[in-house]
């Protein structure tokens, strides 16, 4: 079969694209698309010299720096992607890729990290968030995130084989789309992390300094717990915010080099993750250096850590609401249960979320839905 493989946008090296790499492993015969690429040429190893097809996007205006401003345009764009020469076409979506055009005799499956969140249930966080709750520019922005949601909507039509991430973005395809998915975790390179058993006095937590990651509701917590030393690391629009509650305890380190993040992963007794994410990649990261996680349990992390209340093989601690309370128990609840927390189960519990795991599944899926496919794909009418 002849596979096309799309992916929105390349950028940086980051979750989705960890999936695209893995997606070309499993077929590196096939050609790649994307809205745009404006990927620096030392991050390029993952594409294995592919040099993806792009659309007019890639053409615009300051469009290497702020090619997210042309996310209006970007349906159309890629709409105009060329796809009619290949029997199977594999989205890599979180905005616009699912939206390829496609025909009766194509098959399109779509791995889906996320149905657009700015403009389905998300929009009013990100809306103020941006400053953008008020205004013309408001009204605006609500229009043009208005006309997506019908686009978004209507091209869910196009999709054969809707593949979540996780079981709670299938809730989200589900509930956006009406459609059912198959769950397929992405890719963690588990392999690059070892375990460290002896852990030093202090707690961890790294991420994008971005509004719904909730660095400051944890940096707030330990500065109601001053006999807790918290180490931060990570960078964003909200480090003003976070800097600025921190106290005596907490070091705000900033963005660092990934080895550092690795070493310091492997090191501290736990890692502290406040934010609802999709699927969410650091905290398997942490439990593959053996190390218990602290988080708020919802979304993927809730799929990715074993809460105490998980037999004999926990791997974290669960808090229930996203505020400093219940941060400041859920950590004193960790520290009268560390004991049943133990690197091995933390390790083991990581492995389940490997890069070898992903490409069998993803295959395996693929290949047995497009021959389930090929048998039933012509509609018989009475």
């Amino acid at each position: 079969m002849k596979i096309a493989v799309v992916h929105e946008w390349l950028a940086l090296y980051a979750g989705s694209e960890r999936v695209l790499e893995q997606i070309l492993l499993c077929y590196p015969q096939a050609d790649l698309f994307a809205v745009a690429d404006f990927l620096p040429d030392e991050d390029r190893g993952f594409l294995r010299g592919k040099v993806p097809t792009t659309t007019f996007v890639q053409h615009l205006p300051w469009a290497p720096k702020r090619y997210r401003a042309y996310m209006p345009l970007m349906p159309l764009a890629v709409e105009q992607l060329d796809l009619s020469a290949y029997d199977v076409v594999i989205s890599s979506s979180h905005a616009v890729a699912k939206g390829i055009l496609t025909g009766p005799e194509q098959f399109h499956v779509s791995y889906v990290h996320s149905p657009m969140r700015y403009a389905w249930d998300l929009q009013h966080q990100y809306l103020r968030a941006s400053g953008l709750e008020r205004g013309p520019k408001s009204w605006l922005a609500r229009w043009m995130l208005h006309r997506l949601r019908i686009w978004d909507a209507r091209t869910a039509n196009g999709v054969d084989e809707f593949v979540a991430n996780s079981a709670f973005v299938a809730r989200r395809i589900w509930k956006t789309y009406r459609r059912k998915s198959r769950v397929v975790h992405p890719p963690v390179d588990v392999n690059r992390f070892s375990m460290r058993e002896e852990k030093e006095d202090f707690y961890l937590a790294a991420s994008r300094m971005a509004p719904y990651k909730r660095m400051d509701l944890v940096v707030e917590a330990f500065g109601a717990m001053p006999d807790k030393r918290l180490v931060v690391m990570g960078d964003g629009p909200e480090m003003a915010k976070v800097r600025g509650k921190a106290g005596g305890n907490v070091e705000i380190l900033g963005h660092r080099p990934s080895d550092e993040l690795k070493r310091a992963m492997q090191r501290a007794k736990a890692f502290v993750f406040a934010a609802e994410e999709d699927f969410g990649i650091a905290p398997v990261e942490a439990q593959a250096c053996g190390t218990p996680v602290i988080a708020y349990g919802r979304g993927g992390v809730a799929e990715t850590v074993r809460g105490l209340g998980s037999g004999d093989a926990p791997t974290g601690v669960f808090f229930s609401k996203q505020d400093v309370p219940s941060i400041v128990e859920a950590v004193e609840k960790f520290e009268s249960n560390r004991h049943r927390l133990s690197p091995t189960l933390c390790r083991q519990n990581a492995l389940r979320f490997s890069e070898e795991r992903f490409r069998k599944e993803l295959r395996s899926l693929i290949e047995g839905s497009w021959e389930l496919w090929k048998s039933s794909r012509i509609p018989t009418f009475p």
